[in-house]
């Protein structure tokens, strides 16, 4: 029988540390650990505290766990002399099942990631699902870690055993993340749906009001009436609108918004923007089962675009809702020569009604947006959940320094006016400065050299300035001694600079008592409450302009990295994100009740 967590409370230290016994390879003393801190309000909270105690137990602890796990279909697997555990993952993951060149690949790996790094690899074969990989990814994987940094490959084992502790601490108690595992579900069908060119590489392309965009929108409408809410429709500008109406017996409720984008870069993630949808679906469908009400409506959207891939405007979903959509937007081409007009009408779009979708936000509570934090932090700190502050302020301009172009060999460097090396001056100086502020970020994301050749000094070069801070008063102080600074640069290299601010994005502070109340959720878990800033901006910005807002981080995999195919997260911190939303719902309710 499964164990229970009250049981596991109340239980003597031996006891205690018998339930957890295997959770990490023939290491009892993490147990051991944790136990002495109960009583624990959840297994997230257990998890956690086991994490803990690996994290500050020193290098040569953790090097000892590290080299206590036994290589992936190595001699131990052979040999049959895994643990019982090891062996169930590594069967669920098709080790056991290995061809004979894929058992030959998987050896050489092994051996020149020991050569390499001192300590074998280390995987949770069974994946964010917890229901396997499959040997190509696992293979693929071990790949692409084979180059990584030996700090950063010491550290992503010691997250790998922590997510490995983590499935089977689940197994151990009987507590699988069913919401989680359902919520999983839906992304995968979801990213079945993709734009030609980009279906046929196995990429994940979902660009505004293509085929597979219009299909997406028609899944998660049907996923929103197969959860219980009561009215569902696509709006004038393609967003997938779900409303589940309040208690009846509540006279002029108002409403609390929720939703995030179903749009994707170029070959990205399955999980960006499409988790701020699918989380607070699960919770609708749970209030709907129970047959419960809420003291106020509850609004889910799945905003139609907020990414800028198709056309030049962003934005268009959550914009719409606040009344900044602009008509000269609809005359825009794409790639193909299709005007953004054109395309609203072949989706069967009505252009008309745009202005209509605009809400009144006194009859709003506010918004709330659950995302993937696209960043390594939380991933790093071993927390499944953060609460953001603000979304980040941004300034973004483009440059170029004209200097003269010259022959290589002949030009003494004394007497150069090098375009490339002015920018590369300043690309350096970005850097110092952001870091300086410790929150702040600047990156030089394009650079070129125009008709460059290898014998020719530089006579131009153009760059970008994409700068951002968590206030706009801290953005500004950024952006301004970098302006300042490549002017100054300009002179000292005799050369002209030429910059042009193409875009200014204000920073949008959480609201106070929405921030709490994400707090107050993620504290409900028995998971410690961490705070940061995004950095990336999000429909939250948009709605930021009418009501309050604020928004919770969901920790990404592989480093936190997304609007990349290797964007993840796991069923269990899907889970989390739910059960967070169900108490921040439940804690808005009692609130009106008052």
């Amino acid at each position: 029988m499964p164990h229970t967590l009250d049981e596991f409370n109340r239980a003597t230290p031996a006891d205690a540390e018998r339930m957890l016994g295997g959770l990490y390879e023939h290491t009892p003393w993490i147990a051991a650990r944790a136990v002495q801190a109960r009583p624990f309000r959840s297994l997230a909270q257990l998890k956690h505290a086991m994490a803990d105690a690996l994290d500050k137990a020193g290098a040569d602890a953790q090097l000892a766990l590290i080299r206590a796990h036994p290589e992936l279909a190595g001699k131990a697997m052979v040999a049959r002399t895994l643990t019982a555990e090891s062996t169930n993952e590594q069967s669920q993951a098709g080790l056991t099942a290995c061809t004979p060149d894929e058992f030959a690949r998987i050896g050489e790996l092994n051996a020149a990631y020991n050569a390499r790094f001192g300590f074998p690899f280390v995987l949770c074969v069974r994946g964010p699902r917890g229901t396997g990989l499959g040997r190509r990814q696992t293979i693929e994987t071990f790949e692409r870690r084979l180059r990584g940094h030996p700090d950063f490959e010491r550290a992503e084992n010691l997250r790998q055993i922590n997510r490995i502790a983590e499935i089977r601490l689940a197994d151990k108690f009987g507590a699988p993340p069913t919401l989680g595992d359902e919520v999983w579900d839906w992304h995968e069908k979801l990213a079945q749906h993709s734009d030609p060119g980009f279906a046929e590489a196995g990429q994940l392309t979902v660009t505004y009001l293509t085929d597979a965009h219009r299909a997406c929108a028609q899944r998660i409408s049907q996923v929103m009436r197969d959860a219980g809410f009561d009215r569902v429709h696509i709006d004038a500008v393609g967003n997938v609108v779900g409303r589940y109406d309040a208690d009846p017996a509540v006279a002029q409720p108002k409403t609390l918004l929720t939703g995030s984008h179903y749009d994707t870069v170029r070959n990205g993630g399955k999980y960006d923007g499409r988790l701020g949808i699918f989380v607070p679906i699960a919770c609708v469908r749970e209030l709907h089962r129970a047959g419960r009400r809420l003291p106020y409506h509850f609004e889910v959207v799945g905003f139609a675009e907020e990414e800028g891939q198709r056309y030049k405007a962003t934005f268009l979903g959550s914009g719409a809702l606040v009344g900044d959509f602009r008509p000269e937007w609809l005359e825009q081409q794409d790639q193909d020569g299709i005007t953004m007009r054109q395309a609203m009408q072949n989706a069967g779009l009505c252009i008309a009604n745009i202005p209509k979708l605009r809400r009144e936000p006194a009859d709003y509570l506010g918004f709330i947006e659950v995302h993937i934090e696209q960043g390594p932090v939380l991933n790093e700190l071993n927390l499944p959940l953060g609460i953001v502050t603000s979304i980040n302020a941004s300034v973004r301009h483009v440059g170029e320094y004209v200097g003269q172009a010259s022959h290589a060999g002949t030009t003494p460097m004394n007497r150069r006016r090098d375009a490339a090396c002015a920018a590369a001056e300043l690309a350096l100086f970005i850097e110092q400065r952001a870091a300086k502020d410790g929150d702040s970020v600047a990156t030089m994301g394009m650079l070129a050299v125009p008709s460059g050749s290898i014998n020719v000094v530089p006579g131009r070069c153009s760059f970008s300035l994409d700068l951002r801070a968590p206030t706009d008063a801290q953005r500004d102080a950024l952006s301004n001694d970098i302006v300042a600074e490549a002017r100054a640069i300009a002179e000292r290299r005799g050369v002209q600079c030429q910059l042009t601010e193409t875009m200014r994005a204000s920073a949008a502070p959480s609201a106070p008592a929405w921030q709490r109340r994400w707090e107050a959720a993620v504290e409900s878990l028995g998971l410690p409450v961490f705070r940061l800033p995004s950095g990336a901006g999000h429909d939250a910005m948009k709605l930021h302009e009418v009501m309050p807002q604020a928004m919770l981080f969901v920790r990404g995999e592989n480093a936190g990295i997304s609007h990349n195919p290797l964007e993840s997260t796991t069923a269990n911190d899907m889970e989390l994100a739910v059960r967070a939303m169900q108490h921040l719902l439940d804690a808005v309710a009692a609130d009106q009740h008052q």
